[in-house]
């Protein structure tokens, strides 16, 4: 019987839900309501007024009193509002509403009367003082009352605890009762508060507006088992980006489902809404500050200038493009061999940039003719250099192509620099440069010590700097995509050692760093960026699982293959030998690099360059030695196999 009468219940419920979720009332009824109820509660007044002594009042007079109040009411509603919020969501801003439009009508009856007794107007406007003011009591009860009676009824009908997620509140502050506040307000969303978490002691232990407040030490395995906590949102404004990610780091770890709120410029009609939550990305567990440009440098460096950008249509080239359309540039010259890839750049400037001046040229840096027509004709006065073979793999495998566009590429285009008399020449180089293992670390090794050796040459104008940085989330061939990839067909995900270290930054966050750099050197530095701490991939393969909502070694497994030919277990961004001097920007230092004979280099590198065609890969991974010192191949297919550096001679001529 109890369960039928359970079931009845339930049934009814579901059907008000439907009822709910399938109409609501117009914004118009609301309003007629309003106005209707302002007349009842009038000739209400009256009656209170006479105590219900009938003959007493005039009907006639008392109902166009009535209709006077509405037409009131009704203005000032239109006014301020008050009718268009849906009741069964009804809030303190609704209810405010109300209030300010009650309470502008009072304070308008009341002037028409006193007026009207002074002038002495029309008996219609002399409404009795205490009919206005038991009439304002009584249509705020009416429409206070039958407001929450709605929301009331609709919470009772809608709320279904079984199909809500548990969630926690980081940040018992401002943003934290926002955030409550509207979840407590439409309890047909999703989500069950069941704690905040805050820093402030005279908090904790405590009840805020009903819900109990804890430290983040409570933030443990134990007590989200206990509660089924499976969310937390995060929810404090001021906070630094490094503990931040911390926060975040240690809650997805524990395989919380971590959701942040948007700045409030973001906030739709500056009301937070529920469906403005959103996942955190894998970048915010990076906890970066915010890095502060020297924007008037920069922009006194780029303005009216043309500038030309090569492998323009990569995932740096491209961002360094987007960098550069902050800025009053003259003209930009786009250059990349990749034909669709530079169609999409164009379409996204042709969309998001139509005002710009911008070449598209479809060419390869190894092509000496097409560069020199490029210098000659379309006249850079600074190059963005960020064209290169990148992929450690595919270099080990095709060293003479690593050869042939990284060094040979960056050998032509400061030549052409030279001749030309470019002012500023920026490399973009990599961490893999330092103490190589393989054969395209080693290549950018030799491209920085190519532009090192460009800027001490006799007669030399051209500023030449080199940017060297780590990986940059998402960029293209990184782990990032990969692993996304591997997640989205349910893995395995591959990690080629459960200790192998990466230093990471954002694609934006390397490319501001680099046109900072840009404008800061004055010839031959390598500048070394802050890239925070190193991150270890296992780590990484596990937070983008847990952030894709699965949990790892269960949902997806991660399997270890094992260290790829040439690939180095910890990266580092300076050389043994190498110090760093600090700038004005603490996220940019310059490295102090060994002295070299830059003659005999680039003699080295020119007989190289015309002879590497005819050379064995292991020969070339020999000649390779003896030119980057520092290189030691880890590939056991050229370890050993490639002779003996020190019987290797190069013969030294002008370059």
């Amino acid at each position: 019987m109890k369960v039928g009468g359970y079931q009845r219940i339930e049934h009814l419920r579901s059907k008000a839900r439907n009822l709910f979720n399938k109409h609501s009332l117009p914004r118009w009824s609301v309003f007629l309501f309003d106005g209707s109820a302002v007349v009842i509660t009038f000739i209400f007044a009256y009656f209170l007024r006479y105590n219900f002594e009938f003959e007493a009042i005039d009907f006639g007079l008392a109902f166009n009193q009535s209709l006077l109040a509405m037409g009131v009411f009704c203005g000032f509603s239109l006014i301020f509002r008050s009718f268009v919020g849906l009741i069964r969501h009804t809030t303190i801003k609704d209810i405010f509403n109300v209030i300010i439009t009650t309470t502008a009508s009072l304070v308008t009856l009341l002037l028409l009367t006193f007026i009207s007794r002074r002038a002495g107007w029309y008996e219609l406007l002399n409404i009795p003082l205490s009919i206005i003011l038991i009439h304002y009591i009584s249509i705020n009860a009416i429409l206070f009352t039958v407001r929450i009676l709605v929301k009331m009824f609709y919470e009772l009908v809608s709320v279904n605890p079984a199909n809500k997620k548990n969630v926690i509140i980081f940040g018992a502050g401002v943003m934290g009762v926002i955030v409550k506040g509207v979840i407590m307000s439409d309890r047909s969303n999703e989500y069950n508060i069941v704690a905040f978490l805050d820093n402030n002691k005279n908090l904790q232990g405590k009840h805020l507006e009903g819900i109990p407040v804890f430290g983040p030490k409570k933030l443990k395995k134990e007590f989200l088992e206990k509660f089924n906590i499976e969310t937390m949102i995060f929810a404090i404004k001021d906070i630094p980006p490094s503990e931040k990610s911390e926060i975040y780091s240690f809650a997805v770890d524990l395989g919380l489902e971590v959701l942040q709120i948007p700045v409030v410029s973001k906030w739709f009609d500056e009301q937070f809404q529920l469906d403005q939550l959103r996942k955190i990305k894998l970048q915010d567990l990076l906890g970066r500050d915010p890095i502060q440009m020297n924007m008037q440098m920069i922009g006194r460096g780029l303005q009216n200038k043309t500038i030309l950008v090569t492998g323009s249509a990569g995932s740096i080239g491209s961002e360094i493009v987007r960098q550069l359309m902050r800025f009053n540039v003259g003209e930009l010259i786009l250059l990349d061999n990749g034909e669709t890839p530079m169609f999409h750049l164009e379409n996204e400037l042709q969309e998001h940039f139509g005002h710009a001046s911008v070449r598209m040229i479809l060419a390869d840096v190894t092509d000496q003719v097409k560069m020199d027509w490029v210098f000659r004709e379309l006249q850079p006065e600074i190059v963005f250099h960020a064209a290169a073979y990148k992929h450690v793999s595919l270099m080990e495998e095709n060293p003479h192509e690593a050869i042939r566009v990284n060094v040979g590429g960056t050998t032509l285009l400061t030549k052409l620099a030279l001749k030309y008399r470019i002012q500023k020449f920026v490399m973009v180089s990599t961490d893999k440069a330092v103490n190589p293992t393989n054969v395209m670390g080693a290549s950018k090794r030799m491209c920085e010590m190519i532009l090192q050796s460009r800027s001490l040459g006799p007669g030399n104008r051209t500023q030449f700097v080199i940017t060297r940085f780590g990986n940059v989330l998402g960029s293209n061939g990184s782990v990032v995509p990969i692993f996304r990839n591997q997640i989205e067909e349910g893995g395995p995900v591959t990690v080629t050692h459960r200790e192998i270290t990466r230093y990471f930054m954002t694609i934006p966050e390397a490319c501001q760093l680099v046109l900072e750099a840009g404008f800061m050197g004055m010839g031959g530095e390598i500048f070394v960026f802050d890239m925070g701490k190193p991150v270890k991939i296992d780590d990484l393969a596990r937070q983008m699982i847990r952030l894709s909502g699965f949990v790892p070694d269960k949902d997806i497994r991660i399997e270890y293959i094992g260290l790829r030919p040439g690939e180095k277990l910890y990266e580092e961004l300076l050389a043994h030998k190498e110090k760093t001097l600090p700038t004005y920007n603490p996220k940019v230092k310059v490295a102090e690099v060994a002295w070299l004979d830059h003659k005999e280099l680039l003699a080295k590198i020119h007989m190289l360059l015309t002879s590497y065609q005819s050379l064995s890969e292991c020969e070339l991974v020999s000649r390779i030695e003896v030119i980057v010192p520092e290189y030691q191949t880890s590939n056991e297919k050229y370890s050993g196999k490639s002779g003996s550096a020190e019987s290797i001679e190069f013969e030294v001529f002008p370059d």
